[in-house]
This record gives structure tokens, C-alpha cells and sequence, in this order.
């Protein structure tokens, strides 16, 4: 038997809209711990590791563990009908293949939407050495994203003991945005050496984009041309990472 209940509907609505950026069939291990999930994009370019504890839950009741998998897509057609103090309850039903949704506020109403066959992939942890660790505002990263879509569709992040930056040229137009140590935006940075690697902005620009309504505070972690990883912290010892391999340029 699973059952959970969330008495905010947008914490929910917001945390499938991020996990929707890289997987459109999610498979999610359910322990009467927690609710997670790790898979990789369909490109195998990015990554994604989330879990929530059922402190989380205003109710959580899992008897034994298993595995959910469901359209992402599907269900947040459902959660975007929800007002975001409407209270959305999700249980697997007695009759296999099928999961409730339903959603209380000042009307109830009740889905069912098909399960789908679970995936069997272990999806390993990257076993990577970082050389920096920066922490940041959310609002400061993505503001700093979105300027550097502007000129391109790349972006090269650089950090040395005093400042993170973020380098982006295009054919006609270039944008450098710096953000140095003790700025509102840059809240502690750790260099172990000088770094620096270049990210698909489309890949880096959607996340970022999603999971910053999930989290104020974001930790990039990444060593030259190696891939990053994007730690966005959670209320409640939940978790929400990504990680992006790096784009490797030519000369």
C-alpha cells in the first residue's frame, strides 16, 4: 500500500515541473522512508537525484517498498488544475496499473491516470572530485543565466578564489557576468584550484529556470572540464540535484 498527502499543491506542482526538465517517464522508489528518484535524461547528458523524506508529507503511508512509474507530463496536467493551498493526495490503487490523484480545496475532484512499467537501471552516483564549491541565490544564478542567453547558446563557468563567472560568446555578441566573493548573489565560495568548463545553456538555463521556485539558495560544484553538479536545498532534509556533463569545445 502507498498513500501520501501534500497539503501544498504548488510544492508538489513545482517539484514535478523540475523533474519533468530532463524525464518525461519517472521511476520512483518508494521505501516507507521516503519518495526518490534517479534517472538520466534520454541524451544521457544530464542527471537527476531527488529525494523527500516523509517528513515532508502531511501524511506518507508506505507498508512495503516498491516502484511507481508515471508520465511526469500527465500528472502535472492534473496538479496545474490545483489551487496552491488545495491539498492533493496521490495512492496507488488496489487495482494494479492505476494511481489516484486527488485534489481538495473548495471542490474535490478525483483522477486516475495509468502506471507504466517501472525501469529496472541503477543509476550510479558520479563518483567525481570537485575543485570549487560556490553557493549562491537561486534568483542570482538564474538572473546570470538568462544574461548569458542573451549572446549564445553555451556558457563557460570560470571561478578562482575570488569571483564566479560566467563567460558567453556568439558569433556577434559577447556577455561577461561576474559575481565576486561577499556579493548578495555569491554567498560562500571554497577553491581548491582554479576552474573552469563549458554547459549547453538549454540544458543549464531549464534547470535552473524550474528548480529555483523549488529553493532559494542553489551550490554549483564542478573541476574543469568535468561535469557539474547543481545542489538545490530543500526544507525538511529533502533533495533536489542535478548533474550536466560538460560541452567540450574544439579549437
Amino acid at each position: 500500500m502507498f498513500k501520501l498527502k501534500v497539503a501544498d499543491a504548488k510544492l508538489l506542482r513545482d517539484m514535478a515541473t523540475a523533474i519533468s526538465i530532463l524525464v518525461d517517464e519517472a521511476t520512483f522508489q518508494i521505501t516507507p522512508e521516503s519518495l526518490k528518484l534517479r534517472a538520466m535524461d534520454p541524451s544521457r547528458v544530464a542527471m537527476i537525484d531527488f529525494e523527500w523524506p516523509k517528513t515532508v508529507f502531511e501524511e506518507y503511508v508506505c507498508t512495503e517498498p516498491t516502484k511507481m512509474c508515471i508520465n511526469i507530463g500527465e500528472l502535472l496536467k492534473l496538479l496545474k488544475r490545483a489551487s496552491k493551498d488545495d491539498v492533493v493526495e496521490l495512492a496507488l490503487d488496489e487495482k494494479p496499473g492505476r494511481l489516484q490523484v486527488k485534489i481538495t480545496g473548495k471542490y474535490t475532484r478525483n483522477f486516475t491516470m495509468p502506471t507504466l512499467e517501472a525501469s529496472e537501471e541503477e543509476v550510479p552516483t558520479p563518483k567525481i572530485t570537485f575543485n570549487v564549491k560556490a553557493k549562491t541565490t537561486t534568483e542570482g544564478l538564474r538572473q546570470a543565466i538568462e544574461d548569458a542567453e542573451l549572446v549564445s547558446d553555451h556558457v563557460r563557468i570560470e571561478a578562482d578564489a575570488e569571483k564566479l563567472v560566467f563567460q558567453a560568446m556568439g558569433d556577434l555578441m559577447g556577455a561577461t557576468i561576474e559575481i565576486k566573493k561577499g556579493s548578495d548573489a555569491l554567498l560562500d565560495l571554497e577553491v581548491k584550484e582554479p576552474s573552469k568548463a563549458t554547459f549547453s545553456l538549454s540544458y543549464l538555463s531549464e534547470i535552473i529556470k524550474a528548480s529555483s521556485t523549488t529553493s532559494d539558495i542553489a551550490t554549483l560544484e564542478f573541476s574543469t572540464d568535468m561535469p557539474i553538479k547543481l545542489d538545490f536545498q530543500q526544507a525538511k532534509e529533502g533533495k533536489l540535484t542535478f548533474y550536466l556533463a560538460p560541452r567540450i569545445e574544439t579549437a
